[in-house]
């Protein structure tokens, strides 16, 4: 996965999959998604990115699996 975002245009653009993209559907007046030929997300698009996803302050957290007790 993959997050670019793009100052000059306050878009971001994350990536899931390395698929081309064949359909665009808007989810509301500023995101949208790609989907690939079988119709997976590939991308999400979100424009005006600081007001709508607060850019400037991201982070990613790994939360394990829980095991199941003995």
């Amino acid at each position: 996965m993959h997050i670019k975002y793009f100052t000059d245009t306050d878009t971001t653009l994350v990536e899931f999959s390395e698929k081309p993209p064949v359909e665009t559907r808007e989810l509301n007046e500023n995101v949208y998604i790609d989907l690939d030929s079988e119709g997976r997300v590939v991308s999400l698009t979100i424009e005006h990115a600081r007001q709508a996803a607060s850019m400037e302050d991201f982070s990613y957290q790994r939360i394990p699996a829980l095991t199941p007790a003995l």
